[in-house]
């Protein structure tokens, strides 16, 4: 095999083994009342993988107001932090290097995760989607549309959960503003019908996140900070992309190069879109023009094309998503070209260890 770009080093803002990454991974293992991360499921979940260049977890919510789905864990509370400390001891104590993904949901939730009161949005306007809830799948409703009060809590929420990641002993943290989730209902003219200064425009649709990432870089140096964005994601997570959608976040990865970010982290397009007039069809290549820090790409990539699109510098680093989930040792296998261990969808969401750490490492 020609060159393995994947396996070099990475040295720019963080300093990386090798450039896979394991990409976060919603597996709702935390199944427990105060929704905290145990040391014999996701310590030795995300310990097993720890030769990733590096790890970002499962998105973790950063109030009671972020929950959205079942047995996600988050990073608000004492407990929490507790049981992200020994997460992150067991990554390095294994030499690896771990982020944690910071989310909220926003209108994505249903009233049975907040005692019966409305998620929140950007504006009132239904997904028309399912949430996954405690009782299964239920629709999506009107969320309230937050109020200026509400912006300012999420903002420090956000960086509250930034100051408790230090403290759990995290690399660094990864903003969630992708798939849909609240920040992605703020971006999308669709889902943001505002008329104050966080709707309308480009500039004012994207002020949420800017004051996020401003508040979080308070608490943690900005070179330990990545942010996550699916710029193409049309017809899932209610997302419905229009003619300003690619322009906003043109402007949103632009703005980002005053800043000195860990990564940006992109992802190409969840379904076919050559047909939506709106989207772009190869995110890497459409965006690395713009962008002059650490690139992170994302969905459906292998081995060879992993190392394709470091090699024509479209991409710095490549996320793996269920190749991780089955693999433990993917870098170990990557490098000595073995056969890789097919996934099981069925345990994705479930609870315990099967289809969790279950998954042997490779016999060579």
């Amino acid at each position: 095999m020609s060159k393995q770009y994947l396996l070099t080093t990475y040295n720019k803002n963080i300093n990386l083994n090798n450039r896979v990454v394991m990409a976060p991974m919603t597996r709702s293992r935390a199944d427990n009342e105060g929704r905290v991360p145990t040391d014999d499921l996701q310590g030795l979940y995300y310990e097993q993988r720890a030769s990733a260049g590096l790890i970002i977890t499962e998105g973790s919510q950063v109030s009671a107001d972020a929950v959205g789905y079942i047995n996600t864990p988050g990073i608000y509370s004492d407990e929490q932090l507790e049981g992200w400390k020994n997460v992150t001891k067991r990554v390095h104590d294994k030499g690896g290097k771990i982020f944690i993904q910071l989310w909220h949901v926003g209108r994505m939730s249903h009233p049975d995760f907040h005692n019966g009161a409305l998620p929140l949005s950007a504006s009132a306007i239904n997904p028309n989607d399912k949430s996954y809830t405690p009782e299964g799948f239920k629709d999506t409703v009107t969320p309230k549309e937050m109020t200026i009060e509400d912006i300012k809590t999420a903002v420090r929420d956000f960086r509250n959960a930034a100051a408790n990641s230090v403290k759990a002993g995290f690399d660094g943290v990864e903003i969630h503003s992708s798939n849909g989730y609240l920040f992605h209902q703020f971006f999308n003219g669709t889902s943001n019908k505002r008329t104050d200064n966080y709707g309308g425009s480009i500039e004012n649709k994207a002020r949420f996140f800017f004051e996020v990432l401003d508040a979080i870089k308070e608490v943690i140096p900005q070179e330990k900070i990545g942010a996550r964005f699916n710029p193409s994601l049309h017809g899932l997570f209610g997302m419905t992309m229009d003619e300003d959608t690619i322009p906003t976040f043109e402007y949103i990865i632009k703005k980002l190069n005053d800043y000195n970010l860990a990564y940006v982290h992109l992802s190409e397009p969840f379904t076919d879109v050559s047909e939506i007039p709106y989207a772009v069809s190869e995110i890497a290549k459409h965006f690395r023009p713009l962008y002059n820090g650490t690139l992170m790409i994302n969905t459906d990539f292998d081995q060879d094309k992993g190392n394709k699109i470091i090699e024509e510098g479209h991409a710095d680093l490549v996320a793996y998503g269920k190749l991780y989930i089955s693999n433990p040792d993917l870098v170990e296998r990557l490098e000595n070209n073995l056969d890789l261990a097919e996934w099981d969808g069925d345990t994705f969401y479930t609870t315990g260890a099967k289809g969790y750490t279950d998954y042997p490492k490779a016999s060579k």
